[in-house]
């Protein structure tokens, strides 16, 4: 009986609404890595590494044979944004941006993404999200208009 077989590695990457910090709580951006996290498992998306910034998050996942890129990202955000404004009173007004950046990863290339989003809160201490986001679209030959990249 024939199968139909596929591993993608994908690095995804989105802000919060206007980059506010919502997630600047260490404490509720550990929850929100691992809400994120427990999302793309039961999606059938194998997380590899999620971590972020007071602003942004990052994963790196398998993508499931049975899902967009879109279908998963919307799936990710909606449950997420949902669970955290149950976390208190400051993360009522949550929200994601509407957007998101979704990059290819090579096997070869996990452990480099891994060791990038662990090292997230050092990172930016030296560059923003929108610079460090704007080195991603370069980096993988995206054309963009900045006018409808940042909401």
């Amino acid at each position: 009986m024939p199968q139909s077989l596929a591993k993608v590695l994908i690095h995804l990457v989105f802000s919060t609404k206007n980059r506010y910090p919502f997630l600047s709580d260490k404490n509720i951006r550990d929850e929100m890595h691992a809400y994120l996290g427990g999302t793309c498992n039961e999606l059938d998306s194998q997380v590899l590494k999620v971590g972020g910034a007071a602003d942004h998050v990052h994963l790196l996942c398998t993508l499931s044979r049975n899902l967009t890129i879109a279908k998963l990202v919307g799936e990710i955000k909606r449950s997420s944004s949902k669970w955290v404004k149950t976390k208190g009173r400051m993360l009522t007004k949550f929200a994601w941006q509407n957007g998101y950046g979704a990059f290819s990863v090579g096997q070869a290339e996990i452990e480099r993404v891994r060791a990038y989003i662990t090292g997230q809160e050092e990172h930016h201490r030296k560059k923003t999200f929108q610079d460090e986001y704007r080195e991603f679209l370069k980096e993988y030959g995206v054309e963009y208009d900045e006018r409808y990249v940042w909401d």
